[in-house]
């Protein structure tokens, strides 16, 4: 066994701490993650290692997320500092950062202690340091639960290997379950005219037939939410409005149809009808596309885009972004402009351009040419690096891969949408390549829970492949 001469709160302050309240003691990389974790532990108190504070200072340098979190993490860590009048030792009250949620107090280590771990841990590595105060911390206060915050999972599997308490960081989780997601669609039971149909109004508006139904699900029911009936005759629209126990249907707009294709692309199923409709409505600013590989999101989204850029001008360009996470090896620094440099992770946006452009059959060679330099000079390609403090006037923003952005980069992004600019998000939470980000914690699961049931913003999830037999069957069988 060895003893490591670390600093810790006088143990006479924590026992006069009530035993109901937990002491967590935070791993740098939850600091990292989010520095407001600091105030999202209710009236339990925080304990912060000086082997924490040493590995934030060794991460304030640069330009990343990770180097940015640490930074205000420590900002908000000596602000309540200057703020505390008492002594740092008896634990720093929460509330003085103006927080009321967060009544607990935060201590940090300011004498030595000795923490006794396996000889074969290495005493020079912060983890083990971090460990080692945890399990003092716990010899010292049986009474108490003392539990390690930490999103390393290899550092809460040797805190449970020694005995200790070690949990996730779980407050940045939108949802604990992906499955409760909310999808944009709803099947309505088969008796639902039966049930609701009573007292039922119903006009024309538009070139659209609108039904204003009572009864025990219209409460269930979001704004801009999907519902369809799959009887003899096919119902599918769209809730408009919800008051009580009354909502307001809209028909919907066949994309199916060749009639009514989008930049000569047709819906192949329910839900991309679902998704045309949204992407295609001018009253809809922000709209959400979730879907595995190969369910047409992005051709679905350019092919709205051009039609309403270049057909009814509707906006002046398109805007086109994604975050660059390799899924390989990184291969480097890339040459040339910004839009050079963003073309080798544009590859979707080309081939989709392709599709697109193979639909119009009596253009001819030259024709094509043309309508491709023509699409390709109202596509801008953005690097996210760049977007701080820009605005987009009567742009169509496409955020591609948006499962990759923290909820934080993804309300940076939305807040640059100005007047007349419609911001649409793709992405497959189950192809998650940021560390750190799960499904729960994925920017686009923050938003698409978040901005549900608002009268501008629409949500889809598509679930059916479209690519190919080959991509549909490896899908599911890989």
């Amino acid at each position: 066994m060895i003893h490591r001469k670390t600093e810790s709160t006088p143990s006479s302050v924590i026992a006069r701490l009530p035993a109901a309240t937990r002491l967590f003691v935070l791993d740098t990389n939850v600091l990292m993650h989010d520095p407001t974790s600091l105030f999202r532990f209710e009236e339990h108190d925080l304990y912060v290692p000086m082997a924490t504070l040493e590995e934030l200072d060794n991460h304030k340098k640069g330009m990343s997320e990770v180097s940015r979190n640490a930074r205000q993490a420590s900002r908000y860590l000596e602000e309540m500092i200057a703020h505390w009048d008492h002594s740092i030792s008896e634990g720093i009250a929460l509330e003085v950062h103006g927080d009321r949620t967060a009544t607990g107090r935060l201590f940090l280590q300011t004498e030595a202690i000795n923490g006794e771990l396996p000889a074969r841990l290495a005493s020079g590595k912060s983890d083990n340091q971090i460990l080692a105060v945890v399990k003092h911390l716990q010899e010292l206060h049986p009474k108490r639960q003392v539990i390690l915050v930490s999103k390393d999972i290899n550092m809460r599997i040797k805190a449970r290997a020694l005995g200790l308490a070690a949990e996730d960081y779980f407050n940045d989780k939108v949802l604990e379950d992906t499955d409760l997601l909310y999808t944009g669609a709803r099947a309505l039971p088969g008796d639902f005219w039966d049930s609701h149909g009573r007292d039922m109004e119903s006009w024309q508006q538009h070139g659209h037939t609108y039904y204003r139904v009572r009864g025990p699900l219209c409460p269930q029911l979001q704004v801009n939410e999907f519902v369809y009936l799959e009887a003899e005759r096919p119902f599918h629209a769209q809730v408009t409005e919800v008051s009580g126990r009354t909502a307001t249907l809209m028909t919907l707009r066949d994309y199916a149809s060749q009639r009514h294709n989008v930049w000569g692309i047709t819906a192949r199923n329910r839900e991309q009808n679902f998704a045309l409709n949204i992407l295609m409505n001018p009253q809809i600013d922000f709209v959400t596309l979730l879907g595995q590989a190969g369910t047409g999101k992005t051709l679905l989204t350019l092919a709205a885009g051009l039609m309403q850029t270049l057909e009814n001008k509707t906006y002046t360009e398109i805007i086109m972004t994604r975050v660059t996470v390799p899924v390989g090896e990184d291969i480097g620094f890339l040459p040339g402009t910004e839009e050079e440099k963003m073309n080798p992770w544009m590859g979707a946006l080309e081939d989709n351009l392709d599709v697109l452009n193979r639909t119009d059959d009596d253009a001819g060679e030259w024709g094509r040419a043309a309508t491709r330099d023509l699409i390709r000079s109202r596509i801008k390609v953005k690097s996210l690096n760049f977007m701080r403090g820009r605005t987009f006037i009567n742009k169509y923003l496409i955020i591609d891969e948006a499962q990759n952005l923290t909820p934080k980069q993804m309300k940076t992004l939305i807040t640059r949408a100005g007047p007349g600019a419609k911001v649409v998000c793709l992405g497959n939470i189950a192809q998650i390549d940021t560390p750190y980000l799960t499904e729960g914690s994925s920017g686009l699961t923050y938003v698409v829970d978040r901005m549900k049931g608002w009268s501008h913003s629409g949500h889809v999830t598509l679930t059916r492949g479209e690519r190919s037999r080959l991509a549909d069957h490896a899908a599911e069988a890989l």
